[in-house]
């Protein structure tokens, strides 16, 4: 099934560069990549995005639960009987929380590591749930959109009979 390896090469990928860090930096190391602009960060995140709950791990391990949870039983009712297309967009969402999830309980803490400029600094992850995320939101106004178009056809044809 392609949701499963993609879900595989992300968790992959962002446990892999998470251990790298780790086993390369001490918290609050950097190396600059393009300046100050983009570089390497390493944070020890107790909290759940932008640091929220920081330092409450039963509530950030409870929430990202309930969120995967919700996850997985979309992709998989979306790729048995519905719309293959938002099962694939949400399949990074699901993969990303998993494997923040598993550095929640098995380190207690969120490894991140890129930092842009003033942002938040996030991992490989973060940006699987954050592309996923804003995917499906492009994804589902356009269906609308698309949806609407075809009521106003049926409306114009049954208007002119």
């Amino acid at each position: 099934m392609i949701y499963c390896v993609i879900a595989a090469v992300i968790i992959a990928a962002d446990q892999i560069t998470k251990y790298l860090v780790r086993a390369s930096m001490q918290p609050g190391d950097s190396i600059p990549i393009i300046g100050d602009w983009l570089r390497i960060l390493y944070v020890r995140n107790t909290g759940t995005a932008f640091s929220m709950f920081e330092g409450n791990k039963w509530i950030t391990i409870a929430l990202t639960s309930i969120l995967i949870i919700v996850c997985i039983v979309f992709v998989i009712r979306e790729a048995t009987s519905g719309s293959k297309t938002a099962a694939l967009l949400m399949t990074p969402v699901a993969a990303g929380g998993l494997s923040n999830l598993i550095d929640r309980l098995v380190l207690g803490y969120v490894t991140d590591m890129i930092s842009c400029g003033n942002f938040a600094v996030f991992n490989v992850a973060d940006i699987g749930v954050t592309c996923g995320c804003f995917l499906t939101v492009v994804w589902l106004l356009l269906e609308m959109k698309r949806e609407g178009a075809a009521d106003g056809e049926e409306q114009g044809r049954a208007q002119k009979q």
